[in-house]
Order: C-alpha cells, then structure tokens, then sequence
C-alpha cells in the first residue's frame, strides 16, 4: 500500500501567513490609493507688504474642492523650473514708458531666467515674439534693452494670451506664467474675454497682470473685453492683477513679484477617489496674515 505524505502547517503558522499576505494586500492597495488620490498646487504665501513667507507649513493653507476642504498632506518650497511669458505693452501708448519698462523688465529676466525658461512677447500691432524660451540671460537683457514703442499702434493683449496659452499646452513645464506688462492704451481684438480665460486656465497657466495707468471702463469691444479679463483672469488662474498709478514704481514692482515666484511652495493635498471632477479649486489661508493664490499643477489630472 502506497501512502501519501504530506506537510500540514498548523494553525498559528497558518494564521500568521495569512496576516503577513493581508498586510502586503494592503498596504499596496492604500499605496495605489494615495498616489492616485494626491494632487499637486503651485501656492505663493505673501504678508500684507506683498513680500514672501518662508517656513510654512501644512497648516498655513486651507484647500476646498467645490466648498468641501481637503486634507493637506506636506508642503514643501517648490524648485520646479517656470516658463514665463512676459507680455510688453510696446505700442504707441508706452512711448513715455519706455525708458521704465527697459529697465525693469531686464532686472525682473536677470533675477528669473536661471533656472527657469523666459520669452519676451512684444503686444504692438500684432503678438510677436521678440525672444522665445530661453534661460539665457545674456540674450534676454540684451533684447529688454532695446524695448521700442512702436509709432501709430495699438496693443493685441488679448490676442497674445490666447495665441501664447495655446502654444503653452504643448509645452512640457509643471509651472506656467504670463506676466503682462501693459498700459491703459488702445486695444484691438475681437476676442472675449472668457474665452480667453478659459484657454489660459485650460493651459495651466498663472496670469499676473503688471498694469500702469487707470484702465477706465469703456463699452467699446476691446476695452470692455481687457477690463473683464483683467479681473476675471487672475481669478481663475491663480494669479493677480498689479496697477500702479507711475511708470516709477514699475521696477520694484517687478522685483516683488519675482521674489514671490521665486519662492512657491509645493503643496500636496488629498483628493478622495471620484468619478466626478471638482468644478472649483480654492486655497486660502489658513491664518489672518496671510495672502494665498494658486493653481494646481500643470497635467496634474482634474478627476
């Protein structure tokens, strides 16, 4: 008679196997979970003077999705590269502006091109690039000096933020920014302005609107379409919108606003699993001396 051996595990090691492959199932699947349920901001933190504050934390920010807040699980300074486009206002109007923007412009590309990628677009007659992409200091300054309001023209804002938005989509850079520098010349489009917003915010685009002048409201196409832009942009794109009264103050202004993108943090927060996207994204403070503005990531996923 043949007999048949074989080994039997007794029920403590059995117990313990089985545990040891629940832990493993588990721990892998709340691993899937998190990665798929983490979502990334690019967030600017500014006291009341407009001036960056370092050494923030998790509890500093408050994110919502459509009104319902979410966890933030780290917050870190972000040292991810930006392009920048930055929009010149070079028609007729800025003539008298001209010697300003010059000077700012090229220490505003001095204090941001290392490490980041900047194209100067000029805004007279017709979006034109005057340098693309680049990082390289020297080729930038050199093209900001020599800055020129072209006679008889007008400006094409918003024709240049919809054309650059959709050439950004293409781009592959997790941080996106458009920094306008404009006066309260004439405009020229016939775009509107949501659309307009919409593309720059489809585009993952910040939009910071460096203004000088009064911008007074008119019920002429381009203008009434630049006045909503000017204030709905900013708003859906995490930016904001900068006016000053004197072409002096254009330096320092630029100067501020490079400080404060030169110091984002990164801010991850936790989204639970849904097969519905928010339609709202907000952060906000989370203490009374704080000013928050932000955006998610560029190709961080919206569901």
């Amino acid at each position: 008679m043949m007999h048949t051996s074989y080994w039997r595990p007794s029920s403590a090691r059995l117990g313990l196997v089985l545990a040891l492959i629940a832990s493993a199932l588990i721990t892998s699947q709340l691993g899937a979970q998190r990665a798929s349920r983490e979502q990334t901001m690019f967030v600017s933190a500014v006291d009341d003077k407009g001036e960056p504050v370092s050494g923030l934390g998790p509890e500093a920010f408050v994110v919502t999705e459509d009104g319902v807040r979410r966890e933030v699980l780290r917050v870190s300074a972000a040292t991810e590269p930006m392009d920048i486009a930055v929009m010149i206002d070079n028609s007729q109007a800025a003539q008298a502006e001209v010697t300003f923007l010059r000077e700012a412009i090229t220490n505003f590309v001095a204090k941001m091109s290392p490490g980041n990628r900047i194209a100067l677009i000029g805004l007279a007659e017709r979006p034109t690039i005057i340098v693309d992409y680049t990082n390289d200091t020297k080729k930038l300054t050199e093209a900001a000096g020599r800055i020129f309001a072209l006679p008889a023209s007008g400006m094409t804002l918003l024709d240049a933020l919809h054309e650059t938005a959709q050439g950004m989509r293409k781009r592959d850079t997790p941080r996106a920014v458009f920094v306008p520098v404009i006066t309260d010349g004439t405009e020229f489009t016939n775009r509107y302005s949501k659309d307009v917003a919409r593309t720059m915010a489809q585009a993952g685009v910040a939009f910071h609107m460096v203004g000088m002048g009064r911008f007074v409201h008119s019920e002429e196409h381009s203008i009434r379409e630049r006045s909503f832009l000017l204030d709905e942009g900013p708003r859906v794109t995490g930016g904001q919108r900068i006016t000053i009264l004197a072409p002096m103050a254009l330096d320092q202004t630029l100067q501020r606003l490079a400080r404060e993108l030169s110091s984002q943090y990164k801010l991850v927060y936790s989204r639970p699993e849904s097969l519905v996207p928010p339609e709202k994204i907000e952060v906000a403070p989370g203490r009374p001396d704080l000013t928050v503005r932000g955006r998610l990531a560029r190709g961080e996923g919206r569901s």
